[in-house]
């Protein structure tokens, strides 16, 4: 079952994201799965050239150096115990392993460990164009459709037009919002935001923060001035930081959002634009070397184009049955 901050998906919506899924690493399982299939037709005795073969298609799907080392490394194992026995084989261990590395962070479900009554503050953190505040929109229209009320908070007062824009959104989702004016106190809206939440009795408070940088001592400051506001209000939250990352950019935005791991108290993941890259192996290295999971992934620009993560939908979209 696929795992929401609320319980499980049934199986007709688990069907239907499977194939939403598919349709959104289209474009990496083009290149992955040909070749791999490739290997698997040609391969008869599994070898050291054959997963050396693997081992570069991995890396050019963005798995990275580390992570796709890690698989075939295990896979080599598997061979020496006489564990493959062809390129079928392989492939289905393939597999396998990439799930394991995905299933090990994804079950860290820490809002089970900390959340006890409503409301449920989320967080979103992140750089500046990464889609955080269109991701803020979209998970309240995703909470929405749950039948959970929902409350947003426009904490991003630093970048113009940031407020504007959540409002848009928050119409789109039919979803009310606590503002203040460009410039504004971040904390300030923010106890607004918990105060109104829990007055409401509103299930989900998503809060919208501003974009910046780890190397940005203000900003990350500010960042943790407002979970300390959270924390005297509710101690336990915000029971979710969500990291916004932007899947297009691979590699190249790991190590700044491994930083920003560490400074931010992130506790998963959402990878926007995941249809927008042939290396989507990204979200497979953002579990191993962030240490983190993924909890949603974004497919598009409508407002239920937002899903939940589910590996084996992933697994199994990458690289077929």
């Amino acid at each position: 079952m696929i795992q929401t901050l609320f319980g499980s998906l049934e199986e007709p919506e688990k069907k239907s994201i499977f194939g939403r899924m598919k349709e959104a690493v289209s474009r990496t399982r083009e290149t992955l799965t040909d070749r791999i299939e490739g290997i698997v037709a040609l391969t008869h005795e599994v070898d050291e050239a054959a997963l050396e073969e693997l081992e570069l298609i991995l890396v050019a799907s963005d798995l990275g150096v580390g992570t796709s080392t890690e698989i075939i490394n295990a896979l080599r194992a598997r061979v020496k115990r006489h564990e493959i026995h062809n390129g079928a084989e392989l492939k289905q261990l393939l597999k396998a392993e990439i799930q394991s590395i995905l299933d090990a962070r994804e079950e860290e479900n820490f809002f089970k460990l900390r959340y006890t009554a409503p409301p449920f503050v989320i967080m979103l953190v992140g750089v500046n164009g990464t889609g955080k505040t269109t991701t803020t929109g979209k998970l309240a229209s995703y909470f929405r459709g749950q039948g959970k009320t929902v409350l947003l908070c426009a904490a991003d007062t630093f970048r113009a037009a940031a407020i504007e824009q959540l409002e848009v959104w928050g119409q789109r989702s039919g979803v009310e919002m606590i503002k203040t004016k460009q410039g504004g106190d971040p904390s300030a809206v923010l106890f607004d935001a918990m105060r109104a939440a829990q007055a409401r009795a509103t299930d989900v408070l998503i809060v919208d923060t501003a974009g910046r940088l780890h190397t940005k001592d203000n900003l990350m400051a500010e960042l943790s001035k407002m979970r300390r506001t959270a924390e005297r209000i509710i101690p336990s939250a915000p029971h979710e930081v969500l990291l916004v990352m932007d899947a297009t950019t691979g590699q190249n935005g790991l190590q700044q959002a491994r930083l920003f791991t560490e400074s931010a108290g992130v506790t998963g993941i959402v990878l926007t634009k995941l249809d927008g890259t042939a290396k989507g192996g990204i979200a497979v290295a953002i579990a191993r070397e962030l240490k983190v999971p993924v909890r949603y992934v974004g497919v598009g620009e409508k407002l239920d184009d937002l899903l939940p993560f589910d590996s084996k939908a992933f697994v199994d979209s990458l690289l077929g049955n």
